[in-house]
């Protein structure tokens, strides 16, 4: 079923693992260029587009602070991983011929930009591709409170969390091959069942705010374009299960 008011504007939410490829490590050039080959389709298609990228693939905070690192620190050290990708993905973009911005919520002006909100909304609609990076700008939330919250505040038509699955399933697909597919769901039930589209977090945000979100594959050819149009892709999340 197609929505009868597609999106115009939207946040994406990149895993910075997602950017490894078969990798454990860094970023694989050729996912790179085809996720910002998505990008770059949505935008020449009219879209609105701002991406909250991770940064688990350089460095994850939360992941030292069990080892004894300073979870302060760490968190820190990952929120600078994440202007990294968005950097990378910003150079990825202009090389396809789309104009993109990165901004950060903390300050590290020789390199790119201090996120605002009405800078953010600005460049969206001069027709960039606004590239949101440094989390929160604070310790002890991750990228998918970030995501979010830069969706709540750019007033984003949709937040979408890209995975490497075809949305929402009662158990990991990979694992469980019988696992239920679901094709939507409320913001109770998944907070409820625990089913990690987003940490709780992110998602008592949305449903504070009545911010839909969709899971979706981020490799399926053309997803982007499909939402855009209005078509139902992956698992979409709302305030009923409907």
């Amino acid at each position: 079923m197609s929505d009868p008011h597609p999106p115009r504007r939207i946040l994406l939410k990149l895993s910075g693992e997602a950017l490894m490829g078969a990798g454990d490590f860094g970023i694989d050039p050729e996912v790179l260029g085809r996720v910002a080959g998505e990008i770059a389709g949505a935008v020449r298609e009219g879209m609105q587009i701002g991406v909250v990228i991770g940064g688990g693939n350089i460095f994850r905070g939360a992941g030292l602070a069990g080892g004894g690192f300073d979870r302060v620190r760490g968190d820190q050290i990952g929120m600078l991983a994440t202007v990294m990708n968005a950097l990378a993905m910003q150079d990825r973009l202009l090389r396809e011929g789309i104009e993109a911005r990165t901004l950060s919520a903390f300050r590290i002006d020789t390199v790119c930009e201090h996120y605002s909100r009405d800078r953010a909304v600005a460049h969206l609609e001069a027709g960039r591709v606004v590239l949101l990076s440094g989390g929160t700008g604070n310790p002890f939330f991750t990228t998918d409170s970030a995501a979010s919250l830069r969706a709540i505040e750019i007033g984003a038509d949709l937040m979408i969390k890209a995975t490497k699955v075809d949305g929402v399933y009662s158990a990991d697909p990979v694992k469980h091959p019988d696992a239920t597919f679901y094709p939507r769901l409320s913001y109770d039930r998944v907070l409820a069942e625990g089913l990690g589209v987003m940490d709780a977090t992110g998602v008592v945000l949305c449903k504070e705010q009545g911010m839909p979100l969709r899971v979706m594959n981020i490799n399926e050819p053309g997803a982007l374009q499909r939402v855009m149009r209005g078509e139902s892709v992956g698992t979409l999340v709302t305030g009923d299960d409907a």
